[in-house]
């Protein structure tokens, strides 16, 4: 075999994984930046979160829009009436 036809044959197995290795790399590059993006704003979420739980619990959203109901006080009618058999006619599996 000759050195050009090495040198094609590995630049044909070789070739393709040097260049996706190097877009895989230039890609997890960015994704480190992007995911110390995200934990940040995570970290003022949860700040935000913990200042609004010593501050006071407020029933109200931060959008300003209608706050939660008030839980019922009393229980709500049933839809069915529920009949209970008497006990001697129940038959038991054995």
């Amino acid at each position: 075999m000759s050195t050009t036809a090495a040198a094609i044959t590995a630049a044909v197995l070789f070739g393709p994984g040097t260049v996706l290795g190097a877009a895989a790399l230039i890609t997890q590059r960015g994704s480190r930046t992007d995911t110390a993006a995200v934990m940040q704003v995570l970290a003022e979420s949860a700040a935000e979160r913990a200042h609004r739980a010593v501050a006071g619990a407020d029933t109200a959203p931060p959008d300003g829009g209608e706050g939660a109901p008030a839980p019922a006080a009393e229980q709500p009618a049933p839809l069915a009436t529920v009949h209970q058999f008497p006990e001697g006619r129940v038959r038991r599996a054995a």
